[in-house]
């Protein structure tokens, strides 16, 4: 019985993979960013009602899941056994992946404001390297701070016990809308950006949300969020972003 209803589920996997429209938008999601509804009707060249039919498919088979931020509605892959999956397919059909390229101006990708904590493609090394250390941990409605992660925040002068008493969700993952990948949003993601502030690691443009990179963040970024457990710190030019923020 197990045999006969993994061969069905395969199936209907294989069928929502198979149609020409459903693996482009699939293959573009490869990289582990999201997608909007309007981006992935144009990269597979149908229209937004035939698509939406596409979408609600992939997502009854466990493909794609959609993340609502703010007004907009984001496509991605549902987890990583969907994209193994769909990287091995690649390789029997020896097709490559064409890789993204945001468009959004470079001083803002790099490291702006969101609200009041901080977005961008510093913003988003961060939120990776702390979940990679298990500063964070998911709970399935947000992040809960380990015993690790808070001792580490504290270092850097996070008011841990502050951003815990504020009337709203303490810690989550905000999707970046340039990246297409989470950032760390809610009370800690804002006593975060405060505390890089204080240390002068990064400052504020006065006309701006862009964010600099200060000539002490530059030193300290690597080696306090670039340093995995029992390794030394990356090279800066590996973690940091490119350098057309950097401040003096």
């Amino acid at each position: 019985m197990e045999s006969t209803f993994a061969d069905i589920n395969l199936s209907a996997v294989a069928s929502a993979i198979a149609d020409p429209a459903r693996a482009r938008m699939l293959c573009v999601l490869l990289d582990g960013r999201a997608r909007t509804a309007t981006e992935l009707a144009a990269v597979a060249d149908i229209g937004a009602s035939t698509a939406s039919g596409h979408f609600q498919r992939l997502r009854e088979q466990g493909l794609v899941e959609m993340a609502v931020q703010g007004k907009h509605r984001y496509y991605r892959l549902a987890n990583g056994e969907v994209g193994h999956a769909l990287e091995a397919l690649l390789v029997v059909a020896g097709a490559e992946r064409t890789p993204f390229k945001p468009n959004t101006p470079s001083v803002l990708r790099e490291a702006r404001t969101c609200y009041d904590h901080m977005a961008g493609t510093l913003a988003v090394r961060i939120h990776d390297a702390m979940l990679g250390r298990r500063w964070l941990e998911a709970d399935g409605r947000g992040y809960l701070l380990t015993p690790l992660g808070e001792a580490a925040l504290a270092q850097v002068g996070v008011d841990v016990a502050q951003a815990r008493q504020r009337r709203r969700r303490f810690a989550c993952a905000c999707l970046d809308w340039s990246e297409r990948r989470s950032h760390l949003g809610g009370a800690l993601g804002a006593a975060l950006l405060d505390a890089l502030l204080q240390r002068g690691w990064i400052s504020k443009d006065l006309d701006s949300r862009a964010l600099s990179v200060t000539k002490r963040g530059e030193r300290q970024f690597p080696a306090f969020f670039g340093k995995a457990d029992g390794q030394s710190a990356a090279p800066e030019a590996a973690w940091l972003p490119g350098e057309s923020n950097v401040a003096a």
